[in-house]
């Protein structure tokens, strides 16, 4: 008898080990579960996930901050459109009257009188056109002297291709992210000429080294501006994660490639913030908080995702901040003004009591079943402190009417980098990622003050471009 109470003690020591064992695992696999579903129902409106990964079945839709605006898609009144206009002066003329009459008699076409007009706008038979430039040498009747012409500066070699070709392969390549093999492929169809890859390559080469001045009247300029918009994305680079960083806004374009995202880069010889002094709009990437000299705006479309997510894992009080700031985002007249004094009051008290409850709703950081490192916390609880921490920076677009609500003017400029590198594949060297920056920086802003791209590669070639008026001196 004593020997079967023992063995079922023993028994019971053992299934209690067991169960605890269990329990662990099961807890590893649900928060593992909890884990993958997060990451499975991520998507353009809870994260920072492009709309192009959402896929067939979950299409894309408005954010909410620009939603619900009485308003009908499309153009708006008094937005100027841009479609074909009757020309003036037509290259070609083709009246249209039959010879003769129904009844046999032949026509006077001198006697006709437009009935309508209908104009086609086309494409001739591209081709390129070839300038002989020939030196000729002469002697002075008068003084026997000898002269000699001389070439036009860039004319250099006996055969080569002139400042138009360079610009377009130059626009197709880093503006249209087509690979030197299909530009070479292209230059082919349209003008039956196999262009050199080693042309196509030492014109963006060129084109790198005539922007260098104009690159420094873009930080000129975007330093005197009030406002900037700051962000970084990914970027391969000779075999290794490099970053593209920007400082832009809506006339301005500034790109530049450095191996590291955070403070080591925004505080190199390439960035602008180190002596800005105006309001740099941007995510909660902490680097660009170390910086004193300028004041600091944070993007609410990518807090609003950030709550939506949250929202969507039954956190309460996320729905109540993200309606907070979009109320803020009407009574600003969405982004564009500020709130009176008496409104602002309003405004930072109730951030505080929505802050408080928020704070006594999240758990708590839990300490690791170790006992060693810094407490874990929730994303809830991360997102808690970041929007108390800068809460100023949060709500800036409702108190200061030049802060705009969100950052994407940032997003749109480093946009076009990702289809580069999906198209093209990565940079094979860092040089190559650095004239693609300086090149697409020139050609964004040249976007910016509508001015005509490939006019303005051109005039880059030769050295003068509108940089030179439309950027202070």
């Amino acid at each position: 008898m004593p020997n079967d109470i023992s063995s079922c003690h023993d028994l019971i020591l053992q299934q209690q080990e067991q169960i605890t064992a269990l329990q662990k695992q099961v807890a590893i696999l649900m928060a593992n579960q909890a884990a993958l579903t997060e990451r499975l129902n991520k998507n353009s409106r809870n994260s920072h996930k492009p709309p192009s990964s959402d896929g067939l079945q979950k299409p894309a839709s408005r954010p909410a901050f620009a939603r619900n605006k009485g308003r009908k898609p499309g153009g708006k009144p008094g937005h100027k459109g841009r479609t074909l206009e009757i020309c003036e002066q037509p290259d070609h003329f083709n009246e249209l009257l039959p010879d003769k009459c129904t009844c046999g008699h032949v026509l006077d076409k001198s006697r006709a009188r437009v009935v309508e007009v209908r104009q086609v706008f086309d494409l001739p038979q591209p081709r390129l056109e070839v300038t002989e430039h020939i030196v000729l040498s002469c002697s002075c009747e008068r003084c026997g002297s000898y002269n000699q012409g001389a070439f036009p500066d860039g004319v250099n070699a006996r055969l080569q291709y002139g400042t138009g070709v360079r610009a377009l392969v130059v626009l197709l390549n880093v503006a249209f992210k087509l690979p030197v093999k299909k530009v070479q492929i292209l230059f082919e169809d349209l003008y039956g000429l196999a262009i050199n890859p080693a042309t196509i390559i030492g014109s963006t080469r060129r084109c790198f080294e005539r922007l260098g001045p104009v690159e420094r009247l873009l930080r000129d300029s975007l330093l005197q501006s009030m406002v900037n918009h700051l962000d970084e994305t990914g970027l391969r680079v000779a075999g290794s994660l490099h970053w593209l960083h920007t400082c832009c806004n809506g006339l301005f374009t500034y790109l530049f490639v450095h191996a590291k995202r955070g403070t080591e880069a925004l505080q190199g010889a390439s960035s602008n913030l180190p002596v800005f002094k105006g309001w740099a709009v941007h995510d909660c990437w902490g680097s660009y908080f170390g910086f004193d000299g300028c004041r600091h705006a944070v993007c609410g479309a990518h807090l609003l995702r950030e709550l939506a997510a949250l929202e969507e894992n039954g956190t309460a009080w996320a729905a109540w901040f993200r309606r907070y700031l979009l109320a803020l985002y009407r009574l600003s007249d969405h982004g564009k003004g500020s709130l009176a004094a008496v409104e602002q009051e309003k405004a930072l008290r109730l951030f505080g009591k929505i802050w408080e409850n928020a704070d006594m709703a999240e758990p708590l950081p839990r300490k690791s079943a170790s006992g060693r490192g810094k407490p874990k916390a929730t994303k809830g609880r991360n997102l808690l402190l970041r929007l108390r921490k800068h809460q100023a920076a949060v709500i800036a677009f409702a108190f200061h009417e030049e802060v705009p609500f969100t950052n994407n003017q940032a997003e749109r400029d480093l946009r076009p980098a990702k289809t580069k590198q999906k198209v093209s594949g990565s940079f094979r060297t860092l040089v190559g990622a650095q004239v693609y920056a300086r090149i697409f920086s020139f050609i964004s802003t040249a976007r910016k003050h509508q001015s005509r791209v490939f006019n303005e590669l051109k005039n880059a070639f030769e050295g003068n471009t509108f940089l030179n008026k439309a950027c202070p001196s």
